[in-house]
This record gives structure tokens, sequence and C-alpha cells, in this order.
């Protein structure tokens, strides 16, 4: 592999089809990292209180510190345009990104895949095991630190 991959990581309200992001990190790969927390949108009502359990997030955790989804957006294009940026729960993140930008009445400048893309049969159980381990390490379950443990994961299971 050469250098680092470029991973993002989105916190949500919950899953199904009502969940909606409430925060989004990266990690480019230049090793710039940032991360922000999403103020909901009038019709964003869900909310799973065993969501809120896992990542500490509270609505109204939201509502004061929350950045516009446009603003969200602008930074994400302007951050990670014309990357390929890795995710391990696109079946997820994919919708929630989308979900972001409609609100935004924006689209991405960088396209958003699955690390399974990269990834044979082996390299995918050991990237679970690695993914893991590099989150025992971190001091709270966020969007930004998931990323990075999945940027330092995956650099530990790809080929050099």
């Amino acid at each position: 592999m050469l250098g680092m991959l470029c991973t993002l990581d989105i916190e949500a309200s919950g899953f199904g089809r009502n969940g909606y992001p409430i925060e989004v990190g990266y990690v480019r790969d230049d090793g710039q990292a940032w991360c922000t927390l999403i103020r909901p949108q009038p019709d964003w009502t869900h909310w799973d209180p065993a969501a809120e359990q896992l990542h500490g997030i509270s609505r109204q955790a939201l509502e004061r510190h929350g950045r516009a989804p446009g603003a969200v957006c602008k930074r994400l294009n302007d951050a990670l345009a014309g990357r390929i940026v890795y995710c391990d729960g696109w079946a997820h993140d994919y919708p929630w990104l989308a979900r972001l930008y409609d609100a935004a009445d924006m689209l991405p400048s960088f396209k958003l895949e699955s690390v399974q893309r990269l990834l044979d049969d082996g390299a995918r159980v050991r990237l679970d095991q690695a993914v893991r381990v590099q989150r025992e390490t971190l001091a709270r379950h966020r969007a930004s630190s998931d990323a990075r443990a999945l940027q330092q994961a995956l650099a530990g299971v790809l080929p050099g």
C-alpha cells in the first residue's frame, strides 16, 4: 500500500430508515483529522436511546453544538475533494451521508467506498480484529476516533 488511506465514520441517531447522521469525522491520507456534530433538521426526529448509549451524544448536544448540514458538507467537500474515502459500515454510512448532502442540497466532491473492496476473505477477518484492537485504545467512541482506528487497522492489514 502506498501510504495511508483516507477514512470516514458517521455516528447516527439510530439504525433503520429513519436514522440520520449526527456526527461525521474523517482522517485524510496525510493524517489531517476533523470531526463535527451535525444539527438535526426539523424532519429528523428519530432517536434511539441505545445508539445514544453507544456514542454518548445527546440530542440536546446536537441542537446546541451541531453545525448546519450545508456547513458540514462544504467542509467535507473542501477537505476531501477528489479523494476515495473508505468506511467500514458502507451500508449505513452511505445512506447517512446521502441524507446529510440532501439536507444541504449539495453533492459530495469525493467518492465513499467500502473497505470490503480492498480485502480478500482472510484480510476481512484480520481487519475486523485489528479494528477491535485499535478501538480498545480509544478514549471515546466518536466519528474521527473510529475513522483513525479504521485507518490504522487497514495500514496493518493491507500489504505494504
